[in-house]
């Protein structure tokens, strides 16, 4: 009787041995020595780009890495480029992929899935400095550049015939604004926030139509395999703590400002847009 106790009470504390803390039941969903491949497009200052000493930096870069801290992952980012990150994702060679992607239905339907989101961007029509253009009226007739597979590509499409312009597709959002500045196209549509970031420290002669913008949507962490569903909550359930600690208002902060910190109300339809 004495050695049937003896192998429970063994039995028992070596399962309790194995349950993990309350605190870190996120943590135990991170597969034994993995190392998340997450993919990025770092020309999209100020959310992923690098500085003057070649390093990843920008709003999305510091949220991934409080993340990935407070779930205890580890990940190696990748600079690919926009289309060659979906790219990667789609083909298994990334897990997921993080670089200012809006949160939308169309891309649910073909096979993105998303975090909460965790930012609201508009987009807006940008021209030239000197530009006698004032709004969409004025875009009949005319060439206008957007960056390939963007929400800035989607709302321009939206426009196009309605205000008969045309429009030229490039691979990258620099080569679209010198455009813009050389001539070639007239103004380009671009996320709103990227656009101000871009102007200021670059010193473009370019400027932002406020008229122009759209409702905008909110950016999401992405993955494109069912199996990185995981990661998707951990990706969530770090950014309800780096919110919760005043973490996440930090980084925002340091690239755009205090005013660029989004209140409750905004905080609550972006980690809600996921579950709808």
């Amino acid at each position: 009787m004495k050695k049937a106790v003896a192998c429970a009470a063994a039995v028992l504390m070596s399962a309790m041995m194995c349950v993990p803390a309350m605190a870190g039941e996120t943590e135990a969903a991170v597969p034994s020595g993995k190392k998340y491949v997450i993919a990025t497009d770092t020309v999209f200052k100020p959310f992923e780009y690098t500085d003057d000493k070649g390093d990843f930096v920008g709003i999305d870069v510091d949220i991934l890495a409080a993340i990935a801290k407070d779930q205890g992952f580890d990940y190696e980012l990748k600079s690919l480029g926009w289309d060659s990150a979906i790219a990667a994702c789609q083909a298994g060679q990334a897990d997921g992929m993080i670089a200012g992607a809006s949160i939308t239905d169309e891309r649910k339907k073909s096979g993105w899935m998303f975090s909460d989101g965790y930012f609201n961007a508009t987009q807006s029509l940008t021209v030239k400095e000197d530009s006698d253009i004032a709004g969409f009226d004025d875009l009949k007739g005319k060439t206008v550049g957007v960056k390939t597979g963007t929400q800035g590509a989607s709302y321009a499409e939206t426009l196009k015939e309605q205000y008969g312009f045309s429009i030229t597709y490039f691979e990258d959002s620099p080569t679209m604004y010198q455009a813009v500045l050389g001539g070639q196209v007239v103004g380009c549509f671009e996320d709103t926030p990227i656009m101000l970031t871009s102007i200021k420290e670059g010193k473009l002669a370019l400027k932002v139509l406020d008229n122009t913008q759209n409702e905008g949507s909110p950016y999401g962490f992405a993955v494109f395999n069912k199996d990185e569903q995981a990661l998707v909550d951990l990706f969530n359930a770090g950014l309800k703590d780096i919110k919760a600690d005043g973490t996440y208002a930090e980084i925002i902060t340091k690239y755009l400002g205090a005013d660029a910190v989004p209140s409750e109300t905004e905080a609550d339809t972006e980690a809600s847009t996921e579950a709808e």
